[in-house]
């Protein structure tokens, strides 16, 4: 199975920017996607944005398009999420996700906690 190891979360200003990194392990082979989500409390989690492995086509959330950037390094099996002009609202923790054979995000990361002052 594959296994996912985060960083890259902590203590910013709002309007300040931060890059979360994800690497992938074990069977990569078979990875489809790798994504992003976040949960704040009391909220649902929140799909941020992902990444198709196959041709790198990404998709974002109305929420943050236009701020955040989903890149990959292939060679590494990494993704990024690079954030930029965080707001408070985008406080929550951040969860790496991957896909293995199918569409559906059945692989996660430990999380990582985002704070975002005001």
């Amino acid at each position: 199975q594959v296994q996912l190891v985060e960083s890259g979360g902590g203590l910013v200003q709002a309007g300040d920017s931060l890059r979360l990194s994800c690497a992938a392990s074990g069977r990569t082979f078979s990875m489809r996607r790798m994504g992003w989500f976040r949960q704040a409390p009391g909220k649902e989690r929140e799909y941020v944005g992902g990444i198709r492995w196959n041709d790198a086509l990404t998709y974002y959330a109305d929420s943050v398009k236009g701020r955040f950037t989903i890149s990959r390094d292939n060679a590494k099996n990494t993704v990024f999420l690079q954030m930029n002009t965080l707001k408070p609202e985008d406080t929550a923790v951040y969860y790496c996700a991957a896909a293995i054979q199918t569409s559906t995000y059945d692989v996660w990361g430990q999380g990582t906690q985002v704070t975002v002052s005001s």
